[in-house]
């Protein structure tokens, strides 16, 4: 049995497959040195988003790196994904997060 590859691949019956395109994601990632520091974004292509984090492409995150993903989560409709994504950065949002997935 192989391994699974990193994150972005879907297990199917006939082997693995790339979900990059396929689906629009929220992700939570955790800064390594300072594990206070937690952010949630949305892309559409996650590997590249966190590869991204993790060499100083964003401005927000670039000062608390290196980053490791802490959760994703994949919808089919992009309105669903972001509006998730407003929801975790809200107040109860933040709460819910805290409890379920930091």
């Amino acid at each position: 049995m192989n391994p699974a590859p990193s994150y972005g691949w879907l297990r199917q019956a006939h082997g693995w497959h790339s979900m990059a395109g396929t689906y629009h994601y929220v992700y939570l990632i955790r800064s390594v040195p300072l594990p206070h520091q937690t952010y949630v974004g949305f892309t559409d292509d996650l590997e590249t988003r966190i590869k991204d984090h993790n060499r100083g492409a964003s401005v927000h995150t670039a000062p608390f790196k290196p980053w490791k993903l802490v959760s994703a989560h994949a919808f089919t409709d992009r309105e669903k994904a972001k509006a998730f994504e407003q929801y975790l950065k809200g107040g109860s949002g933040r709460a819910f997060a805290r409890r379920h997935f930091w």
